[in-house]
C-alpha cells in the first residue's frame, strides 16, 4: 500500500489555517507519507495558486492506483469530489481531515451539500465528537472519528514562568475589531481583579476609554508569541456578547477547534474557554484551564483560584504542549483511521 497525501498552493502561511494544514503536511511526511501533488508554493497570486492547484490534483488522478490510501485535507474547493471519485475508480481509500465546514461561517455551501460533498470519503477525521455527531445527525455515511485538537509544530519553545499571582494576565490573540469581537469592548466595567493582554490586529483602543486594565501589544507572529508571551491564561472567546459566544463565529464554537487554542496551550498557557465551546471537555478533562458560562464570572473565579490548582493546569498544559510539539493527535487520529480502513 502507497500512503500519500496532497499539497496544495497556501497564499498566506501566518493565517491559523494555513499552518495547521502545512504542520498535518509536516507530521504526514514524518509518517512516511508521501505528496502525491506537486511541491507546496506559496504563490500570493490567485491564478498561479488555482492552476498549481489543479495540476497536482490531476497528477495525484494519475498516479493512484489499487490498494493506495490518500489522505485530503477539506476544504479543498472544487476538486475535492473529484479526487476522491477518482480514487475510488482506481481502487483507493481517501481519509478526509477537516479543517473548515463551508455551511457554518461562510455560507458557502449548504448543509445537504456539504454532507454530500464529504461522502465522497470513506473515513473523516472531525475536530471533536461534537462536530462528528453534527456531520451524522445531517446524513453522513462515511465512518467517523475525531482529532481532539489541533497539534502545533514550532522550533520555539515557550519561556513563559508566569506563577499565580495578582492581577492575574489573560491573553487574547486574534482579530481585535469590533466588528468581529464587540466583547472586548464590553468588558471594561467587569475586569477588576485581573488585566488583559491583547495580540492582534484591529484593535481600536480609544473604544476603552484609557482603561488600564488592557495592555494592547499589536500584531506578533505565532512562533514569536510562543517563546515571549507572558501571562496566567489564554481566552478562547468569540462575539459580541460577554455572557455567551453569539454570532456566526461564537456558533461555530460549538462544533471547531480553534487554532488558537493550540497557540496558547504551547504557550505554555492554561485555557479559559466558554463551557458550551466544543473544545471544553477537553480542556475539562485533561484540567488544563477554566471553563465559564460569561466572562462577568471571571473576578470571582480568579479570586478563588488556589495557588495549587492554578499550578496543577499549569503542569497538565505543559504535557499537552509537549505532544503538539510532536504531532501525536493527528498520527494518533491518521493510525486509527488505518486501522478502521485496513
Amino acid at each position: 500500500m502507497n500512503k500519500y497525501y496532497l499539497s496544495k498552493n497556501y497564499p498566506n502561511l501566518s493565517s491559523a489555517g494555513n499552518k495547521a494544514k502545512t504542520d498535518i503536511e509536516t507530521i504526514l511526511s514524518d509518517a512516511g507519507f508521501v505528496n502525491i501533488g506537486l511541491k507546496q508554493t506559496h504563490y500570493n497570486n490567485k491564478l498561479l495558486g488555482f492552476i498549481f492547484t489543479l495540476l497536482g490534483v490531476l497528477k495525484a488522478s494519475f498516479l493512484i492506483s489499487k490498494g493506495d490510501w490518500l489522505v485530503l485535507q477539506y476544504p479543498l474547493k472544487k476538486y475535492f469530489s473529484f479526487i476522491c471519485k477518482v480514487a475510488h475508480l482506481k481502487g483507493g481509500k481517501v481519509t478526509v481531515v477537516i479543517h473548515d465546514l463551508g455551511s457554518f461561517r461562510r455560507g458557502k455551501l449548504t448543509i445537504p451539500q456539504e454532507i454530500e460533498r464529504l461522502n465522497n470519503a470513506d473515513y473523516i477525521i472531525a475536530h471533536n465528537k461534537k462536530m462528528a455527531n453534527w456531520l451524522k445527525e445531517n446524513g453522513s455515511t462515511s465512518k467517523l472519528g475525531c482529532l481532539e485538537i489541533f497539534d502545533y509544530l514550532s522550533a520555539n519553545v515557550s519561556k513563559n514562568t508566569a506563577k499565580i499571582n495578582f492581577p492575574f494576565s489573560i491573553v487574547y490573540a486574534g482579530g481585535l475589531s469590533y466588528k468581529k469581537n464587540a466583547f472586548l469592548y464590553k468588558l471594561g466595567e467587569y475586569v477588576k481583579t485581573y488585566r488583559f493582554v491583547l495580540y492582534g490586529s484591529g484593535f481600536n483602543e480609544e473604544l476603552l476609554g484609557g482603561n488600564q486594565n488592557f495592555a494592547y501589544k499589536g500584531f506578533v507572529p505565532s512562533d514569536e508569541l510562543i517563546s515571549t508571551a507572558e501571562g496566567h491564561f489564554g481566552l478562547v472567546w468569540d462575539g459580541d456578547s460577554i455572557d455567551a459566544c453569539s454570532g456566526a463565529f461564537g456558533d461555530y464554537l460549538q462544533y471547531n477547534n480553534p487554532h488558537k487554542t493550540s497557540l496558547y496551550i504551547r504557550c505554555q498557557l492554561p485555557v479559559i474557554i466558554w463551557k458550551k465551546a466544543a473544545l471544553a471537555h477537553f480542556v475539562e478533562e485533561n484540567n488544563i484551564g477554566i471553563c465559564i458560562g460569561s466572562l462577568s464570572e471571571l473576578d470571582q473565579i480568579l479570586s478563588s483560584l488556589t495557588a495549587e490548582q492554578y499550578q496543577a493546569m499549569k503542569n497538565n498544559v505543559i504535557n499537552i504542549s509537549d505532544k503538539l510539539a510532536k504531532g501525536y493527535f493527528i498520527t494518533k487520529a491518521i493510525e486509527e483511521s488505518e486501522r478502521v480502513l485496513f
